[in-house]
């Protein structure tokens, strides 16, 4: 079947280093059209290669629907969109795993081979980055500990199992991945039975050219060695540049000034009504009443932000966050 299609070599020689990645493609969107040099006769070849649900007519063209191993797939005349999938759970069977950059070709490869099309030379118009972790706690308890992302509206959804972060691009999300899975009726991997699962997962949606300053992303760029380490940092990154919450600690002996006193007496009554993230809701909240106004809010923010980032020894890492950073760093600490 392969001979068709004359692609990039079938295999990168990985080297230990790129091999240590853990950082995985997940869900990618495709757009593959007659414009980006494939001679193909859509509507005519591409339906015979996946499970054909419905064929509409519209005034510009006819649309044949269908699936093919959880990805949906819309054929026109001018070309296919391959979306609403996830390539590990096409490749692997399961998004537990994780899917590499050698993988990454090998399984667009597959899809290529199946759906008889280069999906090497696709559009890809979403980008999902992911990994799991086995935690210590409970994964709701690492939520209080991950506070404001600049540019981004935080938004946790505990009945979920979830922390969501929103801008008008892309989403981050923190999550149950058992929780997930459960809800879903799917089987968990014995690996990940009983265990705290939480997953850390970056989705890109928009402008993905802009956002990672090429002129087109492909399905070919995202194996490529420079594209896969440069995005893998950004992961990486991404997750470094949200506030920490650190523990609240009163420590008499570290105060050495008036303003010193009075920033305990703020991380006094931060701790009293729950943490940092509680403190700007209750601001937050009231500024939506109008009880304060946008500048007051903004300055009482400030203030338990600052009194918060202190490091003179009144607030101290919390373990949680502490063990979330190392799992992240060394999901990509050869890229550093």
């Amino acid at each position: 079947m392969r001979g068709w299609i004359k692609s990039t070599p079938l295999y990168y020689k990985l080297d230990s280093v790129t091999k240590s990645v853990t950082v995985m493609y997940d869900n990618l969107d495709f757009k593959l059209r007659k414009s980006d040099g494939v001679n193909v006769d859509f509507l005519g070849e591409t339906p015979c290669y996946f499970n054909v649900t419905g064929e509409h007519t519209f005034v510009d063209g006819t649309v044949i629907t269908g699936n093919l191993d959880g990805y949906k797939i819309a054929v026109r005349e001018d070309g296919v969109n391959i979306t609403g999938g996830s390539l590990c759970k096409f490749y692997l069977g399961d998004n537990f795993q994780t899917l590499g950059r050698g993988d990454t070709q090998r399984a667009i490869e597959k899809l290529s081979d199946t759906l008889h099309l280069h999906v090497d030379k696709a559009t890809v118009t979403r980008i999902d980055l992911a990994q799991n972790f086995i935690m210590r706690q409970p994964v709701e308890n690492y939520f209080n500990h991950l506070g404001e992302l600049k540019y981004y509206k935080r938004s946790p959804m505990i009945p979920e199992g979830a922390l969501y972060y929103f801008n008008h691009k892309n989403t981050i999300i923190f999550y149950d991945k058992v929780r997930e899975q459960k809800a879903k009726g799917k089987i968990i991997p014995e690996l990940y039975e009983n265990r705290n699962v939480l997953r850390y997962e970056t989705r890109y949606l928009q402008r993905l050219p802009s956002t990672f300053n090429v002129e087109r992303v492909t399905g070919g760029l995202l194996y490529n060695e420079a594209f896969y380490i440069g995005i893998m940092k950004r992961w990486k990154e991404t997750y470094k540049t949200i506030r920490k919450i650190n523990d609240v600690s009163l420590n008499l002996q570290a105060m050495r000034t008036k303003q010193e006193l009075y920033k305990m007496g703020i991380l006094s009554l931060i701790e009293r009504v729950g943490g940092q993230v509680q403190m700007i809701e209750q601001i937050n909240e009231a500024q939506k009443k109008g009880v304060l106004s946008k500048k007051q809010a903004y300055d009482l923010r400030q203030a338990v932000n600052d009194a918060c980032n202190i490091k003179d020894g009144l607030t101290v890492s919390n373990d949680a966050i502490t063990e979330l950073d190392k799992k992240v760093r060394n999901a990509v600490k050869y890229y550093r």
